[in-house]
């Protein structure tokens, strides 16, 4: 059996190589991208199992309380009873608990809001100094994250780091985003991430 020789061999393997590459850095550019469309502090936020709603109504502090969303995403009211709040937004929210007081109490002037934000939880795990679980009260970036984990330990890859969002991997460059080379790669955490430093 003939085998071709080195040189014919050597630039396929480059072009080969070149490609792969070419292909994975653009599989990451969209995830950055994605994540950036998907950037949840330009909008209103949605309420998560553990957070306390307030719920007032003007003039009635018998109906009026705070709860918190059971692990079952609902929250109980007077009157109104059981609603669904994990997944929507104080306005939705706001919208069916008015809805089901006007049978109770006309002209009723509600309003709903988020006063404790503890569903927003993710972990840093690995090569950190702190790894762990974090629930902070503000969205955080993923180098912020890191410094809540106390920062890479002496052993990190920080040039490998992967957040895992459900099904997908985010290859992180920890490295090119604090030299300022690519900050597209310090996107924001959402609840449920977690971030692996090798």
């Amino acid at each position: 059996m003939h085998c071709p020789s080195l040189p014919l061999v050597a630039p396929l393997l480059l072009v080969l190589l070149v490609f792969g590459c070419g292909a994975e850095r653009g599989q990451a550019r969209a995830l950055y991208a994605d994540a950036a469309r998907n950037d949840p502090r330009g909008r209103p936020y949605v309420i998560g199992v553990s957070d306390v709603v307030r719920v007032t109504v003007w003039k009635d502090p018998n109906l009026s309380s705070d709860a918190a969303v059971r692990p079952d995403g609902t929250i109980t009211l007077p009157l109104v009873g059981e609603v669904v709040a994990a997944g929507r937004t104080a306005a939705e929210l706001h919208g069916t608990v008015e809805e089901r007081l006007s049978a109770f109490a006309k002209d009723a002037v509600v309003t709903v809001a988020v006063v404790e934000v503890n569903s927003y939880r993710f972990t840093a795990e690995g090569n950190v100094e702190h790894p762990g679980m974090f629930t902070p009260k503000y969205y955080v970036t993923v180098t912020e994250a890191i410094a809540l984990a106390g920062g890479p330990n002496r052993y990190a890859s920080t040039s490998d780091v992967v957040i895992v969002r459900g099904t997908h991997r985010i290859p992180i460059d920890y490295d090119a985003i604090v030299s300022g080379k690519s900050l597209e790669q310090n996107v924001v955490v959402l609840a449920g991430d977690a971030i692996r430093v090798p």
